[in-house]
């Protein structure tokens, strides 16, 4: 079943129902009497853009470097605060919309039910009160782009309430209506970025007048809300776009506007399906009595798919085709006013993450809002580039906003100086192109893969071994000791996810070259460097080496574990082909977990990704199990704390890469299957070069294979220690499972 419900109304705006269309969000606590349903509008953010290049930066870089050579780390953190930072230090951050206030006399209520149908991305609530029986649909419209409520009871002349808009009191807003019309209010406001927010309303029976800044529904037989929002970072005529799509769908009958609903937002979430096998009579039990139960020690294979599903279901309402920004710290459900790190887009892990399950579960086109976004802050990276660091290309630093600004964010050491995030964000473009072999698509992005690597090749240095290494630079969010002084410290020259995600990078634009047919003297030149990038190094303790050098952690359970990335989302290391650099990677995950690592979602989430990547299903297992029992809310929304989406995301691609993998030329089929899930299936799962995979397994071994191909090519399987070539023609191919084994 793939519903969550509740026998009560969310207290908490945590615990609260989640929907959206990619541009409107909304929350929805289902009480019956004092119902708060708080909304958002994508583009609704503080402020206005600035240009907070530093233009000290430059004349002081050598000399931080300098110093961070002598071993003078701290001396060189007290310069960059002053000359690396940006001025000013903060950007903008992303703001509530406000609030849909609904109000009966229905406190004294029974039989209470709420709901989130994730096939049809609707939310019901229903009670009885005074012995009839009353219901509440609400749902987001991609099509019409309004949230649409529908209130019925089962005796006529039944339906009375109150609704407003409103916003934080100490915002600066305006609640009104400008006509006469007894059915509409509106809201307005904004700081830089304006808004304008339409309520109305239409009954049938009963009577409907407006009081104010409150609509009136008097014993009506039924009613609906229309709620509409635009703000003027879209468009310089918002104020008219939100006034229009309300009263466009006064036409249509409500049957109309769900119908247009459910069909366009099914065309994303029906293309796939996973199964795992469980006691189905848990479905009638609350989701928040099975996560309960759960966390006691149960076995729940069925809330683990609801948690998969309900990822797909966040990722498909906070950013799809449409969006004009990408799914945020919080997707797109934000409820203050200065939230939490801003709700920015965190560049140095977090939004990456809320994009890796687009691609293996079918969602490739969600990702569009992020790929747009790349292109806003190429805009502003060659300012940066220029201004502060006189060097050609582009470049980003841990933190961007709606204006896609990239100018260090802040003035904290342990983040504000890492520039590596236009690589990173970079891979995300070539995974796209090697999912969906669009080479128009890599044509477009070329551009920017190549003025990512200008910006590199001018910025590197040489080290004392000759290496080229990034500096200054640090290792998110992570501290050292350093050897020399004792002191704590987090710059230094060079770490190992640079030269990883360098590595990366490098081999995409030279691949890209010859794809497309062009930049070959850029690629000849990254041909030269590749080499110069230092190697991934094992610590003598095992592990990981995290900085070049071999530095003491001072929080050995730290949450980011960025020495890592080569394992996972890369390739570089794995079992099979870099088999020592695999079993070091496990001891740092070993050590790291057992000095309390993975505290937080997101990062339990990506501990999930990195075991499977191992190919261990049990502490895959084992770690689902955690971030389920200790960082995921009766919701099933992530808990950082606070409330951060990344885990969640994070968490579905994690399942989906136990699942199948596509890395170092092979398809990889079922890599990390635990002894829980010792039977199911799972349609529609995605591979490079455009496939689609349903598989189903009984007893833990691989039962039917099918492969959906775009076009008849060649393919390496492997299950298990086997690897078989394949043939695949266009069209469906059925798999001998026999000759896998």
């Amino acid at each position: 079943m793939k519903k969550l419900w509740y026998r009560q109304p969310a207290v908490k705006w945590e615990d609260c129902m989640p929907l959206g269309n990619g541009k409107l969000g909304a929350m929805a606590n289902g009480s019956p009497d004092h119902g708060c349903i708080q909304l958002n509008e994508e583009s609704l953010w503080s402020g206005t853009f600035k240009d907070r290049n530093n233009p000290d930066a430059y004349s002081h870089l050598n000399e931080i470097r300098s110093l961070l050579a002598e071993g003078k780390a701290s001396q060189a953190e007290a310069l960059a605060c002053c000359a690396l930072t940006g001025t000013p230090p903060n950007e903008t951050a992303y703001q509530t919309l406000g609030e849909l206030n609904l109000i009966t006399s229905h406190s004294d209520y029974s039989d209470y039910q709420r709901s989130l149908d994730l096939e049809d991305a609707c939310a019901r609530v229903e009670y009885i009160c005074g012995g009839v029986r009353y219901s509440r649909t609400l749902f987001v419209s991609q099509p019409d782009n309004v949230l649409v409520l529908r209130f019925t009871a089962d005796k006529p002349g039944s339906v009375s309430f109150r609704a407003s808009l409103s916003r934080s009191f100490w915002a600066d807003y305006l609640s009104a209506s400008e006509s006469e019309d007894p059915d509409t209010v509106c809201m307005e406001g904004g700081t830089g970025i304006l808004f304008r927010a339409v309520l109305k309303a239409r009954t049938k029976g009963g009577t409907l007048r407006r009081v104010g800044s409150n609509l009136l529904v008097e014993n009506a037989d039924e009613a609906e809300l229309f709620v509409s929002a635009a703000t003027s970072f879209a468009s310089a005529d918002y104020r008219l776009l939100a006034q229009k799509a309300v009263e466009q769908v006064m036409a249509k009958s409500f049957e109309e506007l769900f119908e247009a609903h459910r069909r366009e937002y099914r065309s994303y979430f029906d293309r796939m399906e996973l199964h795992l096998c469980y006691d189905s009579s848990l479905d009638l039990l609350p989701t928040d009595e099975r996560l309960r139960r759960f966390r006691s020690g149960e076995s729940d294979n069925g809330l683990v798919a609801l948690y998969f599903d309900f990822g797909r279901y966040l990722l498909i309402s906070s950013s799809r085709p449409g969006s004009l920004l990408p799914a945020n710290l919080q997707g797109i459900w934000n409820r203050d006013l200065q939230p939490a790190w801003g709700s920015k887009f965190t560049i140095n892990i977090n939004t990456e993450m809320n994009y890796w399950p687009a691609e293996v579960c079918g969602l490739g086109d969600c990702e569009q809002p992020l790929f747009f976004h790349i292109k806003r802050m190429a805009a502003h990276g060659r300012d940066t580039a220029r201004i502060m660091y006189h060097c050609r290309g582009i470049v980003a630093h841990h933190n961007t906003d709606v204006w896609g600004d990239t100018a260090p964010q802040d003035v904290w050491v342990p983040s504000t100086f890492w520039v590596m995030a236009f690589p990173w964000l970079c891979t995300h473009i070539w995974e796209h192109y090697e999912y969906s072999l669009d080479t128009s698509f890599l044509r477009d992005y070329w551009p920017i893969l190549q003025d990512t690597a200008l910006f590199f090749i001018d910025y590197l240095v040489e080290d004392a071994e000759g290496r080229l290494v990034v500096s200054p630079t640090l290792s998110p969010e992570n501290s050292y000791i350093h050897p020399k002084t004792g002191e704590t410290a987090n710059l230094c020259i060079g770490c190992t996810m640079d030269s990883q995600i360098l590595r990366d990078f490098f081999r995409i634009c030279i691949r890209a070259s010859e794809i497309l047919g062009t930049g070959e003297e850029l690629a000849s030149k990254l041909k030269e460097l590749l080499p110069r990038l230092p190697k991934t190094e094992i610590h003598s303790n095992g592990t990981i080496r995290e900085w070049l050098e071999e530095y003491e952690e001072v929080e050995v359970g730290h949450r980011h574990i960025s020495h890592l990335y080569g394992l996972f989302p890369s390739e570089q290391i794995t079992p099979q082909k870099t088999p020592e650099l695999a079993a070091a990677a496990e001891k740092t995950l070993e050590r790291r977990l057992s000095h309390g690592g993975g505290h937080t979602g997101w990062s339990r989430a990506w501990i999930i990704n990195f075991w499977a990547r191992l190919q261990n299903g049990e502490k895959a297992w084992e770690n689902i199990r955690l971030l389920l029992e200790k960082s995921t809310l009766d919701s099933l929304l992530d808990n950082h704390p606070p409330f951060q989406i990344d885990g969640n995301f994070g968490g579905t691609a994690g399942i989906a890469n136990m699942l199948l993998q596509c890395i170092n030329g092979e398809i990889v089929l079922l890599p990390a299957l635990p002894k829980e899930w010792p039977s199911g299936s799972v349609c529609g799962l995605r591979g490079k070069g455009g496939l689609s995979l349903n598989m189903r397994w009984e007893g833990g071994t691989l039962a039917d294979l099918s492969i959906q191909s775009p076009t008849e090519q060649d393919i390496a399987l492997r299950y298990g220690n086997t690897v078989t070539a394949v043939h695949l023609v266009a069209g469906i191919n059925a798999i001998d499972t026999a000759r896998l084994a």
